[in-house]
């Protein structure tokens, strides 16, 4: 599937800009779905200390014979994600951690901030600071957030899971299952989304898109 996500992340800002659908879904709006986040104890190694490469572990994903062998990849790749290759930022991500489980939000997102002026190609605080803004429903801001992850690692299933939910949220049934299918393509065993991916087929294909 060749989607072409950082158009498709610029023109869902230009809705959450400016249309009504986001103040009315607001409104309404149920507890986030699950975002796919990191393990709580990834395995060792991560960038630089890893036997495998991030397209080594992403080719092996995509024919993973089922969901144990899977999650065990999804480890690695996000042991590579999670390693800043700086001292200062794992710190101040391990406090971030902390302030996420204490529901101090605002206080992780100001964190994140200064870790990705200090490091801006660290694709995990971007993909950290989109996944708490979802959370607190800014979604202009986490969508900002995706571009910035998708620019860095298209193939980064956990933003473009996001990206899905941001979309359904603000009404974009269309382009969420766009979403959910490319990061299915990039892990086809992502928990709970073939699911969604099946519901929202049939809600889509239904009508006059």
């Amino acid at each position: 599937m060749n989607l072409r996500f950082p158009v498709l992340v610029t023109a869902a800002l230009a809705l959450a800009a400016h249309s009504s659908l986001v103040s009315s879904s607001l409104a309404q709006a149920q507890s986030p779905r699950e975002w796919p986040s990191p393990p709580a104890d990834p395995p060792q190694g991560g960038r630089g200390g890893s036997t495998f490469s991030l397209d080594t572990l992403f080719n092996a994903l995509k024919i993973a014979p089922d969901e144990a062998t899977a999650k065990a990849i999804e480890d690695r790749i996000w042991a590579i994600w999670i390693s800043s290759g700086s001292d200062t930022c794992n710190l101040l991500m391990s406090r971030v951690k902390d302030a996420t489980d204490d529901r101090d939000y605002d206080f992780a997102i100001k964190l994140l901030d200064a870790i990705v002026t200090i490091k801006p190609d660290y694709v995990e605080a971007w993909n950290r600071r989109a996944t708490l803004r979802y959370i607190k429903h800014d979604y202009g801001l986490a969508l900002a957030d995706i571009r910035e992850v998708l620019a860095r690692e298209p193939r980064h299933f956990g933003a473009l899971a996001g990206l899905g939910l941001i979309l359904q949220d603000i009404g974009d049934d269309k382009h969420a299952l766009q979403a959910y299918q490319a990061a299915l393509a990039i892990d086809p065993h992502l928990r709970n989304l073939s699911d969604i991916v099946k519901t929202l087929r049939e809600k889509v294909e239904g009508r006059d898109i």
